[in-house]
């Protein structure tokens, strides 16, 4: 059976009191940080992320940024509050490699039906990537 997450369980996974979702486990990000609309996660990047090209594929970039985008308008929410992405754009910097990752989320602005945030993928302290996106909040 599919386990649902609500704003407060992404903030509990950060805690280390339950499991992360499963498209967390399989991009192999470990939240790390969410408080006050900013998250913070470490991405462990292995072989199952490279392309062709030696380098990490932006679908798996986009997907990872949307990921920590996830735990930082969690952090903001209440329990009764889902969210959706409306719309992701993602900008590549510079190659992504095998090793780890740092990623950061902030919510920039957020009001009572939508929210906008922005992230950025750092590796040897160079940032690889930024994306923003556009969220839909919503009733449960």
């Amino acid at each position: 059976m599919e386990t649902k997450y609500n704003p407060y369980d992404l903030v509990s996974v950060v805690q280390k009191k339950i499991v992360p979702p499963n498209c967390d486990q399989t991009l192999q990000i470990e939240p790390t940080f969410a408080h006050d609309g900013y998250a913070m996660a470490l991405w462990m990047i292995d072989d199952k992320f490279i392309n062709g090209h030696g380098v990490v594929m932006g679908g798996f970039l986009a997907a990872a940024t949307d990921t920590i985008m996830a735990y930082a308008i969690a952090s903001l929410l209440d329990a009764n509050q889902t969210f959706a992405s409306i719309d992701l754009h993602t900008t590549f910097h510079r190659p992504l490699l095998r090793g780890t990752a740092k990623l950061e989320a902030k919510v920039e602005r957020k009001g009572n039906k939508t929210a906008y945030l922005t992230a950025e993928v750092f590796q040897n302290e160079k940032k690889c990537c930024s994306s923003v996106s556009s969220i839909m909040i919503m009733e449960n």
